[in-house]
């Protein structure tokens, strides 16, 4: 009588695995593809001629005349708008979700009635129930397209608006342009001008079925520190040392709202704050004009807190801004640090808390 140890008990040897896979692959030929996969799906990579499931033969030639009818885009999987099971993390709302920076050209109107168009970098962000698993971000960039050949104007960029909430199904929506916007600026005595540019933002939200519109204008200036041309007059009229007093290249980031139905074209903005604060870098210089903006930034000596307040005057005398904020910053030639205010009226731009980085982004670059 043969006795045999099973096979767990001992190791098979090469005739024996030999034998079991001519078994295994004789009984897979007569398989259906059910009974191999009810077996083990591996048992594919054993056979020749079974395509193997871990390395399917795909092209890998691009298939450029190839062109999708409705039937093949409708089944094509859109995970974005599955459903909520799909969801990630809590089931919370997002307040705020799209793209940032994508650019295109923009025709503006300037006050004069004219138009220029300008690289405008635009944001685009809508809101996200608890339920929803996400968004289609390239439909915020198609609903944008359709209206960005147009001359701009508020109803444009309203019309912009209503089409994302329409085709995202959502309830507030949000559109912010970036763009440097140029104005032809005279030096002080020479007679020369040029062109400044300002960073400005164009903001439009749409809250609750209600519609806000803000700006935003880096207006960037001179300043003298008061106390430092007082020590310096000091020195000359006390004890006959010629001393200067130190000023620096400030940045000044005023944000407001339009109240509903007004007009405030960009350069008014910036008129305001040119009579708030007259020492405006300049463009063009000849020896004349250095010395004119010597003697104006001696006339307009300002601490960071006079120039908060300066700003603020101008923004209260325009009946067209409601809220705003003020964020100024010195850039201080005499410290290594800087000097900051941050000034608000309304609640709109309140806040207990501050980006970290809020004043390190206040930095003209030229």
């Amino acid at each position: 009588m043969n006795i045999h140890m099973p096979l767990d008990e001992r190791d098979p040897t090469q005739s024996e695995a030999e034998a079991a896979l001519d078994t295994l692959r004789a009984w897979a030929n007569r398989a259906s593809d059910e009974d191999i996969s009810a077996l083990d799906p591996r048992l594919r990579r054993l056979i020749p001629g079974l395509p193997d499931p871990a390395y399917p033969d795909l092209s890998a030639t691009y298939p450029a005349d190839f062109a999708p009818d409705e039937a093949y885009k409708r089944s094509m999987p859109d995970l974005q708008n599955g459903p909520a099971s799909l969801i990630r993390g809590a089931r919370a709302p997002i307040q705020h979700v799209g793209i940032s920076n994508f650019r295109l050209p923009v025709r503006f109107r300037n006050r004069e009635g004219g138009d220029t168009t300008l690289q405008a970098s635009v944001t685009g962000t809508v809101s996200l129930d608890a339920d929803k698993k996400g968004i289609n971000m390239s439909r915020i960039m198609r609903s944008f397209y359709q209206h960005a050949e147009k001359l701009f104007s508020v109803k444009v960029i309203e019309a912009a608006l209503d089409d994302y909430k329409a085709d995202l199904e959502s309830f507030d929506a949000r559109i912010q342009m970036r763009f440097s916007f140029p104005m032809k600026v005279d030096s002080l005595r020479s007679g020369l001008s040029g062109w400044q540019y300002y960073d400005i933002a164009l903001e439009l939200v749409d809250q609750g079925g209600v519609r806000r519109q803000f700006l935003h204008l880096d207006y960037v200036y001179s300043s003298t520190c008061p106390c430092s041309l007082e020590l310096s007059e000091h020195a000359r009229s006390g004890r006959g040392q010629l001393a200067t007093p130190h000023s620096q290249r400030s940045v000044a980031r005023i944000s407001v709202e339009v109240v509903a139905g007004q007009v405030l074209w960009f350069e008014d903005l910036i008129d305001l704050c040119r009579r708030a604060v007259p020492t405006e870098t300049q463009v063009m210089v000849k020896r004349e004009d250095e010395q004119a903006f010597a003697e104006l930034n001696a006339a307009n000596p300002i601490f960071v807190e006079d120039a908060a307040r300066l700003f603020c005057e101008a923004m209260r005398s325009d009946s067209r801004i409601g809220d705003f904020r003020v964020v100024a910053s010195h850039q201080e030639s005499l410290h290594s640090h800087d000097a900051v205010s941050v000034l608000t009226q309304g609640p709109t731009f309140q806040s207990e808390s501050l980006d970290p980085k809020l004043f390190s982004t206040l930095i003209h670059v030229g």
